[in-house]
């Protein structure tokens, strides 16, 4: 692992004998690209990083001959350990936010605490198990990986939806709505940690 880091920015090679990847991220915006095996979490990865207002460039290669899964969840522990690296100390963020986004006929929300508190919470039920050959129990994977690298809480629920692409999406893009809130500057004038105990 390779990382390098600047104040709002991490840049980040990781490489296994599963995976290879490189992520540079800047929370203050950016070109976006996302280059992995699967076009369809490219979708994913440049809807997210659209709605979060980030600048995310991501290059990634696995073993697809086995599946998506050591690609997906490696790019979403790369992706968590570069959020955490980008809020420094966790100290001048707004730390909670939550989104509620439509798609047609889905709808998905979003709550988060970048607050170094890791969990997952995730309910959602794909109507159809594949888009292409991307399988929809990854999208879980992704965020159980994204949040525990980043020490992020996050609940995250499809409500609703009868098409799964629309259904990933709204969720995708929930999370970038709501990261672009949390991680975004304090406006109270505080400069410490947003808890009362003083420290997160």
């Amino acid at each position: 692992m390779a990382a390098t880091v600047n104040p709002g920015k991490a840049a980040i090679r990781r490489v296994t004998k599963e995976t290879e990847i490189s992520l540079s991220l800047d929370l203050g915006g950016g070109p976006v690209s996302a280059e992995t095996p699967s076009g369809f979490f490219d979708h994913m990865l440049t809807s997210m990083a659209t709605h979060a207002g980030w600048g995310l460039e991501l290059k990634a290669t696995g073993d697809a001959r086995v599946d998506y899964h050591h690609t997906v969840e490696d790019a979403g522990i790369v992706l968590g350990e570069a959020l955490a690296a980008s809020l420094g100390d966790f100290s001048a963020h707004k730390r909670f936010a939550s989104a509620l986004v439509p798609m047609d006929d889905a709808l998905a929300e979003v709550a988060l605490d970048a607050g170094r508190r890791p969990y997952l919470f995730f309910k959602a039920t794909f109507p159809q198990p594949y888009s292409s050959d991307f399988d929809f129990c990854l999208v879980e994977e992704f965020f159980r990986a994204l949040a525990g690298k980043a020490g992020f809480t996050l609940h995250m629920e499809g409500k609703r939806g009868n098409n799964s692409h629309h259904l990933s999406e709204a969720l995708f893009k929930a999370f970038g709505m709501a990261s672009k809130i949390a991680l975004s500057p304090r406006d109270d004038g505080g400069t410490g940690p947003l808890s009362s105990k003083g420290v997160l």
